[in-house]
């Protein structure tokens, strides 16, 4: 019997590997995965669990609860300087979800959609999955540290299929926060070929340098779609709540798409989100405090030897060089059986990454201290 040609044509995750391979091994310090090693807020916990207690466990409507929506409306309101309402905003189960719904919503087989190289592997996975060909357009490593969009390339890898844009900043896998400058420049480009612009701002609040400012502040013609969500913000990451916030027009299709993907989002975790959203914010602070201080251990540790591929300025990522001679994965694979060290391999987030590692600082100082610490060494012990 024939299986599904979609399915069987994605890419295995090469995260989901490492994960798997350190499942059964002691003695492993995981850098590999983005989740924050902080518990959820306790106010979003009890919000939780009193939404539990009081029934809050059927079925929500296809766009979600009316207060998260209220509250994502306000929020981004609020950020945007417009008139965002209830209509823009779409509750879904994690940002995953949310951006596979646009991608449905807005991509017909066979169009093409330009995505970051290097960029989170899932923009490939839902492309293809609503049978679009993912354009890699390559980001640039700037002389000041950071990584940035090659605006030089971008319109070579325009054709007359191409129909959106995935925009992510902060980036995963670069750490790289986009400028407003960038962004206005990135919407006249969309503006100009008649793209889409699908924002992936899921860690919008993880700002160390700068300021996060997204494209939808210069959208006048309707094109930008956000996504975003509570799980790296408020470490909610199980909780398994993403959303989209995009003109009604847009808005109203993702929600059509809720009901034969997913239905809705659980009713309990709605409840948490709004909780987290509404509630005091100071858990936030102290969590981007702590990875601002990661940060700079990751800093100190591997700029002397010129390891750090860029200068994180927000989200919890760093691509770490290796060495030439050796493919990304394979890399990444031996570190895990000789140093015991989970690191998500490079090529899994594409071309460019190939000769670099990803690793996370979202876990507590100590563990990545050792985690660099053996990193260094066998570094240097691959050398020799």
């Amino acid at each position: 019997m024939r299986l599904g040609s979609r399915a069987l044509s994605l890419p295995a995750s090469g995260i989901r590997q490492v994960m798997e391979l350190s499942r059964g091994m002691s003695g492993v310090i995981h850098l590999e995965v983005g989740e924050p090693d902080f518990a959820t807020p306790e106010h979003v916990v009890v919000a939780a669990h009193e939404a539990a207690r009081g029934g809050f466990t059927k079925y929500t409507p296809n766009a979600g609860l009316p207060g998260i929506r209220d509250a994502v409306a306000e929020r981004y309101a609020q950020r945007l300087g417009e008139h965002v309402t209830p209509e823009w905003v779409v509750v879904t189960p994690g940002a995953v979800a949310a951006v596979a719904s646009t991608f449905f919503a807005l991509l017909d087989p066979g169009d093409e959609v330009l995505i970051p190289d290097p960029g989170w592997p899932n923009y490939t996975s839902a492309a293809l999955l609503a049978g679009a060909r993912p354009v890699p357009y390559p980001m640039a490593s700037e002389s000041g540290g950071s990584f940035a969009i090659d605006f030089d390339e971008l319109p070579r890898r325009i054709t007359s299929r191409t129909r959106a844009i995935v925009l992510n900043s902060p980036s995963n896998p670069t750490g790289a926060v986009f400028t407003a400058d960038a962004q206005r420049e990135l919407l006249a480009f969309a503006a100009h070929h008649d793209l889409f612009v699908i924002s992936d701002e899921v860690y919008e609040d993880l700002v160390y340098d700068g300021v996060h400012v997204s494209p939808a502040r210069f959208d006048e013609d309707g094109r930008v779609v956000v996504v975003s969500g509570v799980s790296k913000s408020y470490a909610m990451t199980g909780w398994r709540i993403g959303f989209v916030v995009a003109p009604p027009a847009i808005a109203a299709l993702v929600t059509k798409l809720q009901e034969p993907l997913v239905s809705c989002a659980s009713a309990v975790s709605q409840v948490a989100a709004e909780a987290a959203l509404r509630g005091p914010q100071d858990c936030v602070h102290e969590m981007v405090a702590a990875y601002r201080a990661r940060r700079d251990v990751v800093v100190t540790a591997l700029t002397p030897d010129h390891l750090l591929a860029g200068l994180p300025t927000g989200a919890f990522y760093a691509l770490v060089r290796i060495p030439q001679q050796v493919e990304g994965t394979e890399f990444a694979l031996s570190l895990l059986r000789e140093a015991h060290v989970a690191v998500a391999p490079g090529p899994t987030f594409g071309a460019v990454a190939d000769g670099f590692m990803r690793i996370s600082f979202a876990t507590e100082t100590r563990l990545l201290q050792e985690g660099l610490g053996r990193i260094r060494a066998y570094l240097e012990a691959y050398s020799t």
